[in-house]
Order: C-alpha cells, then sequence, then structure tokens
C-alpha cells in the first residue's frame, strides 16, 4: 500500500559532495546544511569521518558538524567505515550513523579493502560501541541492482545481507543502487526478496539517475510500502569506487513528484531550490536536477 507519507533522507552534503573534483570550503558546507535544515528536511547526512586521504573533500567532517545549526525534528547523520570513523563522529556529537556494506566481493574490496564477511564482523563491532554510547545505526547496502565489476546481482543475495545488516543492530538498511543501473521491471524482484526477510519499515532505498530511471523506480516501489528514499540536493553525487556513477536521484525532482501525487514530505520545495541554488554555485558544472534546472531557466 503506497504511504501517505514518506521520509526523505538527504544525503547531498556527503554523497553528494565526495565525489566533486572543487574544493568546497567549511563555511560553505556549513551553510549548505543550514539551508537544507532551514526547508525541513528530516534527515541530513552531513558528512563522513572516513580517512582524508581516501575522500578528501570529507576531510573537515567535525568542523562542518561543529559549525551547523540543529534544526529540532532534523536528524544529523555522518558516515563511519570503523571504529576509529565511529569514534570521530562520537566525538563531534554525532548521535547517528551509517556504516556501508556491499553486494558483491569485487566491489566491496575496492570500496573499504576489505571482503563482505570482513565488513560484517566490522561492522558488527561498530554497531556494539555504537548502541552501547546510544547512537542509533544506519546501513547502506550498495550495488544492490548491479555492480560495475560483476554484473547482475542475485535479489537473494541482496535479501539475505540486508537480513544480516538487521541482526547487527541497524534500524534501517538503505537498499542502493550505486550505479544508477536499476530499472522499474527490477524493483519487484528485489523487493519481493528482501521484504520476505526484513520487515518494509526496516527498508530504504537508494537511487542514482544514471540511466534516468530512478524517479521511476521510486513509484515502482511506493506500493510495497516503502516509507524512506534518499535523495540529493540539486541531484549531486557519484561514487569515487564505481566508475560511470552518475548523480543520486535529485531531492527537488523527488519531492516535486511526491507533492503532485499528494504524499507528504514535510519538505519546503522553495526552500530546497534555495539550498541546491546555492551549493550549484559553487561547483564546476550544472545541477543534474531537472527541477533545479526547470527553475534556473524560468
Amino acid at each position: 500500500m503506497t504511504p501517505r507519507r514518506i521520509t526523505i533522507v538527504e544525503v547531498g552534503p556527503r554523497d553528494g559532495l565526495q565525489n566533486e573534483h572543487v574544493s568546497i570550503s567549511t563555511a560553505d558546507k556549513i551553510e549548505f546544511v543550514n539551508r537544507l535544515s532551514a526547508a525541513a528536511l528530516p534527515v541530513i547526512e552531513v558528512s563522513a569521518f572516513v580517512s582524508p586521504k581516501w575522500v578528501p573533500q570529507m576531510a573537515d567532517a567535525a568542523d562542518v558538524f561543529k559549525g551547523i545549526t540543529r534544526r529540532p525534528g532534523t536528524r544529523y547523520t555522518a558516515l563511519v567505515p570503523n571504529l576509529a570513523g565511529l569514534d570521530r563522529a562520537i566525538a563531534a556529537g554525532v548521535t547517528e550513523v551509517a556504516v556501508f556494506a556491499a553486494s558483491t566481493e569485487t566491489f566491496s574490496r575496492k570500496n573499504i579493502n576489505q571482503s563482505i564477511e570482513e565488513s560484517l564482523v566490522t561492522y558488527k563491532q561498530v554497531c556494539d560501541r555504537a548502541l552501547a554510547a546510544g547512537l542509533r545505526v544506519r546501513a547502506y547496502l550498495s550495488t544492490a541492482f548491479g555492480c560495475p565489476y560483476e554484473g547482475e546481482v542475485a535479489p537473494q543475495i541482496v535479501a539475505d545481507l540486508a537480513a544480516r545488516l538487521v541482526g547487527l543492530g541497524v534500524f534501517e538498511v538503505a537498499v542502493s543502487d550505486t550505479i544508477g543501473i536499476a530499472h522499474p521491471g527490477q524493483i519487484p524482484r528485489v523487493l519481493d526478496a528482501v521484504l520476505a526477510r526484513v520487515p518494509v519499515s526496516e527498508i530504504a532505498l537508494h537511487f542514482h539517475d544514471t540511466r534516468g530511471t530512478a524517479l521511476a523506480n521510486v513509484l515502482a516501489a511506493l506500493p510495497y510500502g516503502v516509507g524512506t528514499f534518499d535523495g540529493s540536493a540539486g541531484g549531486l553525487g557519484g561514487c569515487p569506487y564505481a566508475p560511470g556513477a552518475a548523480g543520486n536521484l535529485a531531492t527537488d525532482d523527488l519531492v516535486y513528484m511526491l507533492d503532485g501525487l499528494g504524499i507528504e514530505t514535510g519538505v519546503s520545495l522553495p526552500a530546497l531550490s534555495e539550498a541546491s541554488a546555492f551549493i550549484g554555485a559553487r561547483l564546476d558544472h550544472p545541477l543534474p536536477s531537472r527541477y533545479a534546472q526547470a527553475v534556473k531557466h524560468s
């Protein structure tokens, strides 16, 4: 049954910016998050406590968290790859973190230099320490609809890994289309398998728009009762470990569509559009979002 209200997880400040070649100042990142907060987004992934050597754009994670103005009713989250990242996040006052596992061995090794099994051992440690410290943990399950190295991924593998992640103590698994290869015909096959193992209330979907199918995929997932979708303001994003991956599903486009369907998000589209325009002015390319392009030329 299609939900009457959808929760949007805004990943622009982290997933959106991590792959940008232009260095974004800490002050601009803080302002970007504050503008997203002003748009009443319920969840904002602010940064990642990862090695600056591998993702230099996220080197100022602690400073960004220190500088943002926290809006009551918004959750501010961060990505952490290991216990060291978790400790840095806790020191920065983060109260919710996310870990990222992969559905294929090759992507797992290229992304985090660990096998899937090794990553699950690491994430059990992260979950145990985070939960003991009072933090909530989300999980991303990448390459769930296809892998740039191994091709098709069996839905049962995705379902098994999603169930194992829930078993570690995560409250939600974002089943992710890392390279934007998913299409509406695939969504039922994956969701049928996953929802046989994990309640729909513990599943989110994370789409990229590489092939222009992200919104169509959301439409295909809504009748299953999925109530949480990730988006990136302006359609920013990509993945440094997924060759050819384009931007994430644009939050602007998603909100515009859901508003049209009469599905509540609580997000102010005009304020979101202003936040997208703000960060877009600091990049060396146009924003991919169709809505952002339409507003700019209207």
